[in-house]
């Protein structure tokens, strides 16, 4: 078994170059360009992973990699249209840079790639992993609507903000692992494992998220700081802030998100930290991750195989930017 950090360089030494043709640059450039600037290549890894768990790699892993790190990174062109992005892992967004026409349409042209990648992995795993990439991509687009709607409501519940992350980060991560356990030839049960355990380590990774928008530190987090709450999103710390303010501080929180103050994001931050929104945080992330090593556990491979997943994990969720 590989590293993490051995099956992240393994992948981006085949990944690391273009994707795209040479002409029509004005198009190709900025597809490419979203792909220079960083990223952990988490979920690419995960399907390395989760392979590696029951047979070598090949190939086929390197395509199915290729394809999700497309999807990825696609969605997050567009995700950065709607939120007004300025920035994305600390470079200027794609459609800051070349436009939002541009933008869309290199998006549109990652998420064709990613199938051209799809199409090479062999007949036997083709149609599973093609349905399986098929149906999450139309949930990571039904969590973005979810994301979008959320703004015009006037409350959320937790149950709802809960599905809507599952669907727009969650369950890539998720498919990601499950993906690298079809092309190992993992039975039924042992796929469903590595999902639900991808899927609640993504939904912990997106409350930490939401927190270090709040109060993460600009040059370490990537982002724009408070990003989150001058669109007004209802993310798990305004969510549990509602529920759990007093009248006074809901009349404050309702004026500040119907207006945009020089000093909102400070207003509201303080907000979050007198309804100890921010305490709750650890809580939250905690309950996630604990059923994702229930589900762990449960997978039928050894221990000392299973140890870098537990790594992963963990890597994920005690970053502090």
């Amino acid at each position: 078994m590989h590293s993490f950090s051995e099956l992240s360089a393994l992948f981006e030494e085949s990944f690391n170059v273009r994707h795209f043709p040479e002409h029509t640059k004005t198009l190709y450039d900025p597809a490419q360009y979203i792909l220079g600037i960083g990223g952990k290549r988490v979920r690419p890894v995960a399907v390395y992973m989760a392979n590696e768990l029951f047979s070598s790699l090949d190939e086929d892993s390197f395509n199915a990699a290729c394809a999700i790190e497309l999807f990825h990174n696609f969605s997050l062109i567009h995700d950065d249209i709607m939120d007004k992005a300025p920035l994305r892992r600390g470079q200027q967004t794609v459609h800051e840079k070349y436009g939002e026409s541009t933008a869309l349409l290199a998006g549109d042209v990652m998420f064709v790639q990613a199938y051209e990648y799809l199409s090479k992995i062999k007949p036997l795993y083709l149609p599973k992993v093609v349905a399986l990439f098929n149906k999450t991509a139309k949930e990571v687009c039904e969590g973005q609507q979810l994301d979008m709607d959320f703004e015009k409501k006037e409350t959320v519940s937790l149950e709802e903000y809960v599905e809507m992350i599952s669907l727009k980060t969650s369950v890539l991560l998720g498919s990601s692992l499950q993906t690298g356990a079809i092309l190992g030839g993992a039975g039924l049960g042992s796929q469903q494992h590595l999902y639900n355990f991808g899927k609640n380590i993504g939904i912990a990774f997106q409350v930490q998220d939401d927190y270090l928008d709040a109060f993460g530190i600009p040059e370490k987090f990537g982002k724009q700081i408070g990003g989150d709450i001058l669109s007004n999103k209802k993310t798990f710390l305004l969510i549990h802030t509602l529920e759990t303010a007093n009248a006074l501080q809901k009349k404050e929180l309702s004026q500040l998100m119907n207006s945009n103050p020089p000093d909102k994001v400070e207003r509201v931050l303080q907000l979050f930290k007198e309804c100890k929104a921010d305490e709750w945080a650890t809580s939250l992330k905690e309950k996630y991750y604990q059923t994702a090593l229930e589900h762990l556990e449960a997978l039928a491979v050894q221990e000392s195989r299973k140890a870098e997943l537990k790594n992963l994990a963990e890597y994920l969720l005690k970053r502090e930017s």
